[in-house]
């Protein structure tokens, strides 16, 4: 790999995993390959997403941040992976806030209670009912977080064969550019319960930007207020959908490894 002796992060957010590379003082590029071979869990070092830390673009941004998915194409948003970066320039900076900015725009974060972080996601987008129909899951909201979503509401999240229906929908004509896929069950009063299948990656414990339209999605659909706990397989995000229609997600950022690529 060109990348060889380069130093890397792994880091995840509720399980949601990344191989974390620091491009700002020397760039980083990834063939297609090269993507998948790091994300690859037998043959490189494993993850969901490849999060690649870049100067700046914009004034007022204190870090520019890439995500490439497990298959190599690049997502415009990710909001577990933005937790970590956000954490990482806070630490080296030492700051309690700062604003990472993505392909999907400019994302203000902060270092909130118990070592969560709280990420302005930005304005929920396209948010629309679709026909669409595969095997139990029916008729989803489409939610765009810088990414697209299309979450459905079952009664029972944890019963429904996501490795079989999440490819199928991921691919289906209605997303010309593929969709994530959520489906979610109602655990209480404002406390969802969230699986989600990620449009390049598969089946992951989390998804923030997954998170933020089940919380436009429920909250549209009457099933939750705009606030509300979600429990995904990996753990539990706080969200909060403002009356502006930007939606704060909060949650932990972990680092569990340093090391250099062979």
């Amino acid at each position: 790999m060109s990348l060889s002796g380069r130093p890397f992060l792994k880091m995840h957010g509720l399980g949601n995993d990344f191989v974390v590379l620091d491009g700002r003082s020397l760039s980083v590029s990834l063939s297609l390959d090269e993507a998948k071979h790091l994300a690859d869990r037998h043959f490189g070092i494993g993850c969901d997403q490849i999060v690649i830390l870049e100067p700046a673009k914009s004034k007022g941004a204190d870090l520019f941040v890439r995500f490439l998915n497990a298959d190599g194409s690049e997502a415009g948003a990710c909001g577990n992976g933005t937790r970590c970066a956000a954490m990482l320039i806070m630490r080296q900076a030492n700051l309690e806030s700062c604003v990472i900015e993505t392909r999907s725009g400019l994302l203000p974060c902060r270092a909130v209670q118990d070592g969560m972080i709280e990420v302005d996601m930005g304005p929920a987008r396209d948010v629309a009912d679709l026909d669409l129909t595969q095997g139990p899951l029916s008729h989803p909201v489409s939610v765009n977080m810088g990414n697209p979503h299309a979450v459905f509401f079952v009664p029972d999240a944890q019963g429904i064969d996501l490795a079989q229906h999440g490819p199928l929908i991921e691919h289906d004509k209605q997303f010309p550019n593929r969709t994530n896929v959520e489906v979610v069950s109602v655990l209480g009063q404002d406390r969802l319960r969230l699986r989600v299948w990620e449009r390049g990656a598969g089946i992951t414990l989390a998804c923030g930007s997954g998170a933020c339209a089940a919380a436009v999605a429920a909250h549209r659909r009457g099933l939750c207020g705009r606030r509300v706990e979600i429990v995904l397989d990996g753990g539990t995000l706080r969200l909060h959908f403002l009356e502006s229609g930007h939606v704060l997600m909060t949650g932990p950022a972990t680092l569990v490894a340093e090391g250099r690529l062979a």
